[in-house]
C-alpha cells in the first residue's frame, strides 16, 4: 500500500506566493471591469504581442477566442486593439473551446493564441490566457517579461502609424476546423450510442452539437443556451445533479458534463452516477497500455489525485508521476518525461497525442470510443479502480500566517499521529490557498467517518493556531 504523504508534500507549498503578480497558474484572472479591466486587457494584448515579436523576430500573428461571458466582447475589443497597436495581426474566432485555440494556433501557423475565459468560475469573472506557437501555456519567463513591461516599461513598446498598424481578421471557419480535427481522431464508429450532454452554457454550446452530429450518435443537449450571465450557473462539470437525473431517468449510455471553456469534462455512467477525472484517466490509460500507447507506463497526476489511482496503477503495471496542483504542472511533467496522458480529478485530462492542453470534447469522444470497444457499460469499466473516501475541509486563517503551519509543533504532531494510525492506508495533504486566506486539509482513507472526524479536527487546530498573531 501507499505510504502517508508526509511533510515533503507540505513543503512544496510552504513558500509564500507573490500576491501582486498578474499571472497566476492559468493566466490573468479577476472580476471583469474591476480587476480585469479593458485597460489591462489592452496592455496585455499590446505588450504580449510586442514581447512575442521580440522573441519571434517578425511581426506576430495571434489567434483570439473566448467563451460566452457578457464581458468577453468588451475584453476582446480591448485585447485586439492592443495587439493591432503594435502592428500584429489578430485572427478572431469568436466563441470556441479553449483547446480549440491551442490546436488552431498550430494549424494556422500563429505565433501565439489567446483565450478570454475564466473556465469554471462564475460569469462576473473573466481571464486572459496565452498559448505559445506550439499550443503550450507561455513559460514563466515570458509571462514575467510581459508583466515587467506592463508594470513600468511600456515606453519601449512601439506605436506604429499608417500601414504599420495591425489588422483584425475574422476566422468563421475556426470552430468547424476544430470539430473536424476532433472527429478525425476517432477510429471506431460510435453510431448507436446515446449520450446526454451538459454544455454549461459555455464555450462548447455550438461545438458540441456540431461534433456529435458529425459522429452520428444520438444526443440530448442541456444548458446550451448562453445569455452572457448563465455560464456555469448550476450546471456543467461543477454542478452535475441535473445531468445525472436526466441520465438516470432516460435510456442513455452515459452523460458528459463540460465546464465553461470546455477544457475539462466529467462523466456520469448509465445509472446516473458520477465518475471523476481519476476514474476517467484510469479507463483511458488501461486502454492506452493495451494498445502500446501509454508512454513510460505512467500517468501524470497532481498530489490531489486519489490514492485509488496509485493502487490501480500498481496493480496494472503502471506508475503515477505526481506534480503540484494545476494542469500547467501536469503538462510540464508530461513534456519533460514524454508521458502521453495526465490530468486532475476535476476532469482536466491531457492526451498529448492529440492536443497540448485539456480538451473536453476530444476526451469525451476518446472515452466513448473505449466504452464502445469494451462492449461493457461505463459502470462496469469504472470497476477497474477503487476510489478511496476523501474529505476536503477549509481552515480559515489569516493570509499572514497561512504558510506557517509547518512551524507549529501541535499541527506537526497531529499529522504524525495520523500517519501512524493510517498504517499506509491513507494520507494527509495540507495546502495553503494561493489566493484566499485558507489552508485546505485533505485526508483520504478507507473509513469515511474516521477521515471526516480527523479532517475537521485538524482544520480546527490549524484555524486556532494560524488565526493567532505570531
Amino acid at each position: 500500500m501507499l505510504a502517508f504523504c508526509g511533510f515533503e508534500t507540505f513543503r512544496e507549498y510552504s513558500q509564500e506566493e507573490d500576491m501582486s503578480r498578474l499571472f497566476g497558474t492559468d493566466g490573468v484572472r479577476g472580476v471583469a471591469n474591476k480587476e480585469l479591466t479593458p485597460d489591462l486587457a489592452y496592455k496585455l494584448g499590446r505588450v504580449g504581442a510586442f514581447v512575442l515579436a521580440e522573441h519571434e523576430h517578425h511581426t506576430p500573428k495571434i489567434i483570439v477566442g473566448c467563451d460566452t461571458r457578457i464581458s468577453c466582447n468588451m475584453l476582446e475589443s480591448a485585447l485586439v486593439a492592443g495587439i493591432c497597436s503594435v502592428g500584429a495581426s489578430a485572427l478572431v474566432c469568436g466563441v470556441v473551446p479553449t483547446p480549440a485555440i491551442a490546436y488552431l494556433t498550430r494549424k494556422y501557423g500563429c505565433d501565439a493564441g489567446v483565450v478570454i475565459s475564466a473556465s469554471h468560475n462564475p460569469f462576473e469573472y473573466n481571464g486572459i490566457k496565452f498559448f505559445s506557437n506550439l499550443g503550450h501555456k507561455l513559460p514563466d519567463s515570458i509571462e514575467d517579461e510581459i508583466e515587467t513591461i506592463i508594470h513600468g516599461g511600456e515606453s519601449k513598446v512601439p506605436m506604429p502609424v499608417g500601414e504599420g498598424i495591425g489588422t483584425r481578421q475574422y476566422r468563421e471557419e475556426a470552430l468547424m476546423d476544430y470539430v473536424d480535427y476532433v472527429h478525425s481522431t476517432l477510429t471506431t464508429d460510435l453510431s448507436g450510442m446515446k449520450v446526454a450532454i451538459d454544455c454549461a452554457n459555455g464555450a462548447c454550446y455550438e461545438a458540441a452539437p456540431a461534433l456529435f452530429e458529425k459522429i452520428g450518435v444520438s444526443f440530448t443537449m442541456i444548458n446550451a443556451s448562453p445569455n452572457g450571465i448563465n455560464i456555469n450557473k448550476d450546471c456543467g462539470s461543477t454542478h452535475t445533479g441535473q445531468l445525472c437525473e436526466i441520465v438516470k431517468c432516460g435510456d442513455f449510455d452515459l452523460g458528459i458534463a463540460f465546464d465553461g471553456d470546455a477544457d475539462r469534462m466529467l462523466v456520469c455512467d448509465e445509472r446516473g452516477e458520477m465518475i471523476d477525472g481519476d476514474v476517467i484517466m484510469a479507463i483511458l490509460a488501461k486502454d492506452m497500455k493495451a494498445r502500446g500507447k501509454l508512454s513510460g507506463d505512467t500517468i501524470a497526476v497532481t498530489v490531489m489525485s486519489n490514492i485509488g489511482l496509485d493502487v490501480f496503477a500498481k496493480a496494472n503495471g503502471m506508475k503515477t508521476a505526481k506534480t503540484k496542483v494545476g494542469d500547467r504542472y501536469v503538462l510540464e511533467e508530461m513534456l519533460a518525461e514524454g508521458y502521453s496522458i495526465g490530468g486532475e480529478q476535476s476532469g482536466h485530462v491531457i492526451m498529448l497525442e492529440y492536443n497540448t492542453t485539456g480538451d473536453g470534447l476530444l476526451n469525451a469522444v476518446q472515452f466513448m470510443q473505449v466504452i464502445k470497444n469494451s462492449q461493457m457499460p461505463v459502470s462496469e469499466n469504472a470497476k477497474i479502480i477503487d476510489i478511496y473516501p476523501q474529505v476536503l475541509v477549509n481552515a480559515h486563517v489569516s493570509n499572514k500566517n497561512k504558510y506557517g503551519f509547518l512551524e507549529v509543533p501541535e499541527i506537526a504532531e497531529m499529522c504524525k499521529a495520523l500517519e501512524n494510525e493510517f498504517h499506509g492506508e491513507g494520507r494527509v495533504l495540507i495546502r495553503p490557498s494561493g489566493t484566499e486566506p485558507l489552508v485546505r486539509v485533505m485526508i483520504e482513507g478507507k473509513d469515511q467517518e474516521f477521515i471526516t472526524e480527523k479532517a475537521n479536527a485538524l482544520a480546527k487546530l490549524i484555524e486556532k493556531k494560524l488565526l493567532e498573531e505570531k
